[in-house]
């Protein structure tokens, strides 16, 4: 039978010889590849083990000059401001994965070298940890509660689902960076977004091909996009949020909202049970009897991230061993273990 499986491997008992051919990696990881990510030499000197090595410290940075100019006229003095010194905490992050193989599993199959398939995407699958690690910080980055970071949190995020039909638009990124940063908007350089967003745009006309000329004066375009200036970048690993239906509330029936009446036990058009409205969020308040309402269809919140270039600092702070191979020949008859471990820190600037 052609589909038997050993350990997870399939092979045909009948030949003991086929060709392996790889699962592919649908993550395309572009946070962690992109130029969002800049070294930072002072994480690497804290962390890394110059200054005898640790897992959290506090890299001081440098204020601007700041203070208004005086008159210079003679009869007015100069008065001198000192710059700001302010701290930046950073962590370390370790993770550490194994896989193994067993010998059998080789013999079986002819001899297909499966501890060399894991060897081979090593590094692809560290940039998925690393991603998964870029987008949590960040996740928590607009999860901040307290006054001064929902201050920062507030200033630096545009929610479309309050904006018309909740969808980009033209107007959109520039409103969202304008929002964020006013006149230095123009740092923003990069926009992260999931396939679906990207496709919106793309039929709407908003983003623009990149394009080349080769060596024959021949014009083409890339399978790259810019909007407003921007480069666009698509992952699918950006977060998705799946919202229910819900019902909000309305002005006045002549928007052709439903009202609200006393719950029954068969709810019609007119008689919508109270206990069935979920907001799908506390600026949603609950409707209640007499209200007019009407229902937002179920739908899906796409999270897109617009940075700069060095925005984030990485910093990989290598181990002591990296990398190890294990063999033992008791085990299953014999089987290799591949140990990986990485320790890096990464900071939203």
């Amino acid at each position: 039978m052609p589909n038997d499986k050993f350990d997870s491997k399939s092979f045909n008992p009948q030949a003991f010889k086929y060709m392996v051919g790889r699962v592919p990696n649908l993550h395309m990881h572009e946070i962690k590849k992109s130029k969002a990510l800049a070294g930072n030499p002072d994480i690497k000197a804290t962390l890394g083990g110059s200054q005898g090595g640790t897992g959290y410290a506090r890299i001081a940075m440098r204020g601007l000059l700041d203070g208004d100019a005086v008159n210079y006229d003679g009869q007015t003095d100069i008065t001198a401001t000192s710059t700001k010194t302010f701290e930046q905490g950073v962590v370390a992050v370790g993770r550490a994965k194994a896989w193994l193989e067993k010998d059998f599993s080789y013999d079986i199959t002819g001899g297909i070298d499966f501890m060399q398939n894991i060897a081979d995407q090593v590094g692809e699958y560290w940039d998925g940890v690393d991603q998964d690690t870029i987008i949590a910080i960040l996740d928590g980055v607009f999860s901040m509660t307290g006054t001064k970071n929902k201050e920062f949190v507030d200033a630096h995020t545009y929610d479309v689902t309050e904006k018309v039909d909740g969808k980009m638009s033209a107007t959109t990124l520039n409103s969202a960076t304008n929002k964020a940063c006013g006149a230095n908007k123009k740092k923003f350089t990069l926009v992260f977004m999931h396939s679906d967003v990207a496709t919106n745009l793309e039929n709407l006309n908003l983003v623009a091909h990149l394009k080349y000329t080769d060596l024959q004066g021949m014009q083409r375009e890339l399978d790259l996009y810019t909007w407003n200036g921007k480069l666009v970048v698509i992952d699918d690993d950006m977060p998705t949020t799946e919202q229910e239906g819900f019902y909000i509330k309305a002005k006045s029936a002549d928007e052709g909202a439903l009202q609200v009446v006393a719950n029954s036990a068969t709810p019609t058009a007119k008689q919508i049970k109270l206990e069935s409205v979920t907001p799908v969020a506390d600026s949603y308040e609950t409707p209640k009897e007499g209200d007019y309402v009407v229902y937002v269809d179920a739908f899906t919140e796409y999270t897109t991230y617009v940075l700069g270039n060095g925005s984030i600092s990485y910093e990989d702070l290598g181990v002591k061993v990296p990398y190890e191979m294990n063999r033992n020949p008791e085990k299953n008859g014999g089987q290799d273990t591949l140990y990986t471990n990485g320790y890096g820190c990464v900071r939203k600037g």
